[in-house]
């Protein structure tokens, strides 16, 4: 029997472990790099991002672009106006003319800062202050000419560039001690310095919360750090001549330390940029995350801010601490052996539901309000639809935009599917029992708008024929029996995958780059950071989580929306959005296999682990949670597994399958938004 091999390229040993773990049963599949990969072998476009404008580039086209225009209408025009405003106050006091002469040269170049050079005079003699713009020769020329500052100018021909080696730092002189012994000096950080650093500082956090301005940020960023700084008569700021032919002998300024040098205001591929492994909307989301406790723990009589504000403040704080909690456990699991991993996956895999379903459960149980267990019940399922239908139906799409048909395989994918009817057939199991033996009747279901366009609530809804003590004698016992089976079928499946069936994922590792790195491999995420981080962002989880829980009554009461569809909408698939972006990332790299499994490992981590879990939390803290579910969570979430299944029987797929699973779950959206809501939800 043949099996579909899959073969790995990996940069160290750890890449390649999380690599492999990406592909095991159990383990949570995560796209982004937990090792530092090395610039020399990334593309010229990713090698951009990271560059720290001090690069004078062979640039040839135009710089009136729309980014560069866009710079000057937000931020050029109003550091520059600052800027002029300090040179006059400089000007004003004598002693910081030198200063004032900086301002106006700065003002033009932040007004423009495109293909102009900032660069630092390294010669100890304290000649005239030269800050204007004006074209200079030198003797350093491209391609193998002549350079007598050998020991200072680098060329290398990687994106034809030539730079400068060395730091600044490197460079003291007897100018810029004598410098800092100057009155003009601190006269100049008083009134000058100061105010600028909030300008700037303010410019660049603007420009790095729009991501694809990060240009502008450090250009505004190296203004605080290094430009300012300098001693005035040290800067020089150049034009250089444009390159139109870069095999020309082209000559360029460079008989100075380049400082600053910026060609684009914007770059439409930031949005891969990363810090320290993490990606750059994640870091730019953590902001929020202290807003939201400080509003939610600090003004809890909603004078600042009203319920609504708060709920949603909460849940958005909810998705950069998911990023951090999937970087945290592909960290400890690409560093850790077998078992370590599967234990951190199984316990910490679901903690961004479990924090929220636990604390909503609590809060129903202490205001004595139903519709928190029905928020739970609609958010367990909405996130079961959403991981069988619209992660693999929207990877589907968009990797099908790019590959006309993907293949996985069919094999490896039917174990999850074959968990997947286990689970669901346990976890709905209590209700068809219930089912059997009497009937869900609501009464007294009334219309609380005066049109009828609003929900229909519900006063009473029961089981007609099934007593309490029918329920406590047959249908509670079945519930803890599933809770006890389900989770042993979950072990019964790592086993079978990881262990006695492992062949048929056929998993290799190539050692291609394995000898050319593996002696210099940075991990961003040690293994005792990635506990820290982990348990530091599961506790802020824990915070957000009970805000949500919070502040939802007040929308559950007063909004026309139903409680089941935002349960299986904004609660159910705004924490798995990580896990929807690293499905499509494996699908645009023709990985539909990976896409497919994101899905499915979450699902059954639901069904096998999340509910028997609250099923436990119920017995020992008493919160009224069962396994009774409604008919309409029944059957979309069987006809759903039963849809997913069928895709899955050939092995392949390709756009217009996956759209057929957008629209099947779509349309079950909007059957819970129609759903009339229960009394008082």
């Amino acid at each position: 029997m043949t099996t579909t091999k899959t073969t790995l390229l990996a940069e160290n040993e750890v890449e390649a472990q999380k690599l492999a773990n990406n592909y095991k049963f159990g383990f949570k599949k995560w796209k982004s790099h937990v090792t530092q990969r090395p610039l020399e072998d990334r593309s010229a476009i990713v090698k951009e991002l990271y560059s720290d404008l001090n690069v004078i580039k062979q640039y040839s086209g135009s710089l009136f672009t729309f980014g560069n225009l866009l710079y000057v209408l937000l931020f050029g025009w109003w550091v520059a106006m600052l800027y002029l405003i300090i040179a006059i106050l400089m000007f004003v006091t004598v002693v910081g003319i030198p200063h004032g002469k900086l301002c106006c040269s700065l003002a033009g170049y932040y007004f423009w800062p495109f293909g102009k050079v900032i660069q630092k005079n390294l010669n100890d003699s304290t000649g005239s202050f030269q800050p204007y713009l004006y074209p200079r020769k030198s003797s350093v020329r491209f391609h193998g000419e002549d350079i007598p500052e050998a020991t200072a100018v680098e060329t290398t021909n990687l994106l034809g560039v030539t730079e400068r080696i060395g730091d600044a730092s490197l460079h003291t002189t007897s100018a810029e001690i004598k410098y800092w012994h100057r009155p003009s000096t601190y006269l100049w950080f008083l009134l000058g310095y100061l105010p600028l650093v909030l300008v700037h500082g303010l410019a660049s956090f603007i420009a790095w919360i729009l991501v694809i301005t990060i240009p502008v940020a450090k250009l505004n960023g190296r203004a605080i750090a290094v430009v300012l700084l300098i001693p005035p008569e040290q800067l020089q700021i150049r034009q250089p001549k444009r390159v139109k032919n870069i095999s020309s002998n082209t000559e360029v300024p460079l008989d100075g330390e380049v400082v600053l040098c910026c060609y684009h205001a914007m770059n439409f591929y930031y949005y891969k940029y990363t810090v320290v492994g993490i990606n750059v909307f994640a870091v730019n989301l953590l902001p929020l995350v202290i807003v939201a406790l400080v509003l939610g723990y600090g003004d809890t009589e909603n004078r600042y801010a009203s319920s609504h504000v708060k709920f949603a403040l909460s849940v958005i704080a909810i998705v950069p601490l998911s990023h951090y909690i999937g970087m945290a456990i592909a960290s400890i699991s690409a560093q850790s052996n077998f078992a370590v991993g599967a234990v951190v996956n199984a316990t910490f895999g679901s903690i961004t539901e479990l924090t929220f379903y636990i604390t909503a459960l609590i809060k129903g149980s202490h205001k004595g309000n139903k519709c928190y267990e029905e928020v739970v019940k609609s958010a367990l399922t909405g996130t079961l639809l959403g991981c069988v239908l619209f992660i693999p139906g929207i990877s589907m799409v968009i990797g099908g935009c790019k590959h006309q048909e993907q293949r996985f395989n069919s094999r490896s994918a039917g174990v999850s599917s074959a968990l997947l009817f286990i689970s669901v057939g346990g976890v709905f199991a209590p209700t068809l029992f219930a089912k059997a033996y009497g009937s869900l009747i609501c009464q007294g279901c009334t219309n609380s708008t005066q049109n009828g366009s609003g929900p229909f609530e519900c006063s009473d809804c029961h089981f007609s024929g099934l007593q309490n003590a029918l329920f406590h004698s047959h249908v509670q016992p079945l519930i803890y029996t599933v809770s006890i089976l389900l989770p042993a079928s979950y072990v019964i499946g790592l086993v079978f995958a990881l262990k006695t069936h492992n062949h048929i994922y056929d998993i290799h590792i190539s050692d291609r780059h394995l000898s050319g790195h593996s002696h210099n491999v940075v991990i961003h995420w040690s293994r005792w950071r990635a506990v820290v981080l982990l348990v530091v962002a599961t506790v802020f989880m824990s915070a957000c989580a009970e805000l949500v829980s919070e502040h939802i009554n007040p929308l559950l009461s007063n909004s026309a929306i139903s409680s089941y569809f935002l349960g299986v909408t904004v609660l159910a698939m705004v924490p798995e959005l990580p896990e929807i972006v690293n499905g499509i990332q494996f699908a645009l790299q023709n990985n539909i296999s990976l896409s497919l499994e994101v899905g499915s490992s979450i699902a059954v981590q639901v069904c096998m682990l999340q509910i028997p879990i609250l099923v436990l939390f119920s017995v020992i803290y008493p919160v009224g949670f069962n396994l009774l579910f409604s008919d309409l969570h029944l059957w979309a979430s069987i006809f759903s597994v039963i849809l997913m299944n069928y895709i899955f029987m050939d092995g392949k797929c390709d756009y217009f399958q996956g759209t057929a699973l957008v629209v099947v779950y779509l349309i079950i959206m909007s059957m819970y938004f129609f759903a009339p809501s229960q009394s008082g939800c």
